[in-house]
């Protein structure tokens, strides 16, 4: 048995690394080619003959789930920072494509927009057209992110901070975002939740710390109204998180309060589901752990 499997993970290597291409060049082959030809081999020296095949798979399973785990978490954080990046030059277009069919936006006080086309409204109309303009800034810096995926695949969130400089000024929303990975296996935003921190024209926030917005601050209008009603900086608001503890594993939920507005008469189907669109995951929501061996 273990020269039989030794010689399996002597072609695995063979084939997923060969030393050179057809160009000279070195060939990348397939990680998870070789992984798997260098757990099968120290798994037959170092496991009696009976348990060789059965902890081999369970193995394999294990790095397999760790390994998708870890590319899903870089996958949704790369989405989030080329958000920040299309909002940089302007290209909402591009940045549309980042979201679910379904997907709901709700940035500041603003309210809740519903579905890709109208992210895409909103970005064109508050902002105007796609493309970078002469005189236009708007610098959208991302920090401190927190990536968590569900033990399904399906679904992950993450928490970041921004820092924005823009013509009118300095920002700090701070982003808990809901992400679906498609059956094409990509992942998109299912929902962008960016509550403002603090916000404030060039003299700064130690002189001139400006209101949150509003529904109708500016065009296009929402959908519905915002999730909570808040106030930033000097005001005091906790951004509720979407994980435990990390140590502990308890929940932290902060007070959040539903805004006082109605999408619809009070009572009605329609009011009562629009409190169920957009809202935040609380942390108490199963969230995929490493494997503890």
């Amino acid at each position: 048995m273990l020269p039989k499997l030794l010689k399996s993970a002597h072609a695995e290597l063979v084939e997923a690394l060969p030393f050179t291409s057809k160009k000279g060049g070195p060939s990348t082959g397939s990680g998870r080619a070789v992984l798997a030809g260098c757990v099968i081999a120290l798994a037959a020296a170092a496991t009696p003959a009976a348990a060789q095949e059965e902890s081999v798979d369970t193995l394999l399973d294990q790095l397999d789930s760790r390994i998708t785990r870890l590319e899903d978490m870089n996958d949704i954080e790369r989405v989030q920072r080329a958000y920040g990046y299309f909002v940089d030059k302007g290209q909402w277009t591009h940045l549309s494509e980042l979201f679910t069919e379904d997907a709901t936006l709700e940035i500041g006080g603003k309210g809740i927009f519903i579905g890709k086309h109208r992210v895409l409204e909103y970005m064109q109309t508050a902002f105007g057209p796609d493309g970078a303009n002469i005189g236009m800034l708007t610098n959208h810096m991302q920090f401190q992110p927190i990536v968590n995926v569900a033990p399904d695949g399906e679904t992950g969130w993450i928490r970041s901070r921004a820092f924005v400089m823009a013509n009118s000024g300095w920002g700090l929303p701070l982003y808990e975002d809901q992400f679906e990975k498609g059956e094409d296996g990509v992942w998109r935003m299912s929902r962008l939740t960016g509550p403002f921190t603090m916000y404030t024209n060039w003299q700064g926030w130690g002189e001139n710390a400006l209101n949150n917005t509003w529904p109708d601050k500016f065009n296009p209008p929402p959908d519905i109204p915002p999730s909570t009603v808040y106030l930033t900086y000097p005001a005091y608001y906790i951004i509720p998180f979407h994980y435990p503890n990390p140590v502990t594993g308890e929940v932290f939920r902060p007070d959040v309060a539903t805004v006082g507005a109605y999408h619809r008469p009070p009572g009605t189907p329609e009011q009562v589901e629009s409190l169920t669109i957009g809202r935040q995951a609380d942390g108490s929501q199963p969230i995929a752990l490493p494997p503890q061996d």
